[in-house]
């Protein structure tokens, strides 16, 4: 990313235009944060590809929970539970269970939830759109267990977690269907917690009840669009929709509600000390594969987290290499690991909440090439 020498302006040339992001305030510095990227979409040609998210790039667990206690420990102190935590499908569900789960011995009556875009049997709590993203319609889920269920309809803060704000519409679009469709009339603030806050005072601006916003960086970015560039043409990906594979997962990790992590994926596996291994989760399925990726490297391996993803992104700049395939929910919708077929790992742990026949042979014959082991890790 290149720095200008007379402003604190970060420009990235792009083959559909020009990025120029400046920072206003940062806990980190922006090469550390992220890099940038063409999205295949018409509404956005760009990407801020996230360098601790562990979705686009591989990430060392310790990393990504470095970041979670960085975010966790700006959160104010909330006096009267219950608190409402909510991650963002699909991108922002391993941040969203990250941070709650740094935050949630210290709030009382804590529960998280994580829209998605893969209906489950339960009661739906609400849906809403993230008008800007490649897959816009979202569904939340109550909790199937009593006490969470509770906690949720009588939540007096929400805490709503995402990757990123660029012009808080997704915030607001998310409380407006938790007060009207779901009727969570108890709730009292807002606490909205993103890596990157792009949208000025906008949410503060629009939100009808008091906010606070939480954030590694925050600044304000400009595009300027190349009006000679073909417009991206972006996949079939805007699907919210049971596939023909069932989910044999289970559901304790963020759909149906969680009090506290199981950390129960892949208990037998084992590691060698400086075994170099890949983790991958799949779609939403990210945090339990995250928690087995973090208990493999504090055992001595050499470990990067990752996971599959819906995201159309062209290849160049931030994205280096790209496998396609098809998902293993039986929607029939493209599925992408990113910046994985260019490395080099001892074994890779594919992680998935499907049966092991789900997997798209395209797949793993694309890893097989990265890794002479590769392992389907099945949650049951």
């Amino acid at each position: 990313m290149n720095i200008s020498t007379d402003h604190p302006v970060y420009r990235r040339i792009l083959s559909c235009g020009t990025l120029s992001v400046t920072p206003t305030r940062g806990e980190i510095s922006l090469d550390d944060l992220f890099d940038i990227a063409e999205r295949r979409n018409p509404k956005r040609a760009f990407l801020f590809v996230s360098k601790v998210l562990g979705r686009h790039i591989p990430v060392s667990p310790h990393v990504m929970r470095s970041i979670y206690r960085q975010l966790a420990e700006q959160i104010p102190s909330i006096p009267e539970g219950p608190v409402l935590f909510i991650g963002m499908a699909e991108t922002a569900v391993g941040l969203g269970a990250g941070v709650f789960d740094e935050v949630r011995q210290r709030v009382a009556d804590p529960v998280f939830l994580t829209s998605t875009r893969h209906p489950v049997d339960g009661d739906l709590l609400c849906e809403f759109k993230e008008d800007h993203s490649h897959a816009t319609d979202h569904l939340i889920y109550l909790p199937g267990d009593t006490e969470l269920r509770r906690r949720v309809l009588e939540a007096q803060t929400v805490v709503l977690i995402d990757d990123e704000a660029t012009t808080g519409n997704t915030c607001i679009n998310l409380l407006a269907a938790l007060r009207d469709m779901a009727g969570l009339k108890h709730i009292r603030q807002v606490i909205a917690v993103t890596l990157t806050d792009w949208s000025g005072n906008a949410i503060a601006e629009l939100c009808p009840l008091p906010v606070h916003t939480v954030s590694l960086v925050q600044g304000d970015w400009h595009w300027e669009r190349n009006p000679a560039a073909p417009v991206p043409i972006m996949p079939q990906v805007n699907v919210t929709a049971s596939g023909n594979v069932p989910v044999t997962g289970r559901q304790s990790w963020g759909r149906l509600g969680m009090a506290a992590p199981a950390g129960d994926l892949g208990r037998s596996i084992h590691v060698e000390a400086g075994e170099k291994l890949l983790v991958l989760g799949t779609s939403e399925f990210v945090w339990e594969p995250f928690l087995l990726a973090e208990r493999l490297e504090m055992q001595g391996a050499d470990v990067k987290y990752s996971s599959t993803t819906r995201s159309p992104i062209a290849t160049g700049f931030a994205i280096q290499s790209a496998i396609a395939f098809t998902d293993n929910y039986g929607l029939g919708i493209p599925n992408f690991v990113y910046n994985v077929a260019h490395q080099r790992f001892d074994r890779i742990l594919l992680c998935i909440e499907t049966p092991e026949e789900s997997v798209d042979p395209v797949l793993l014959e694309a890893l097989s090439k990265v890794a002479p082991s590769i392992e389907i890790v099945c949650y049951e």
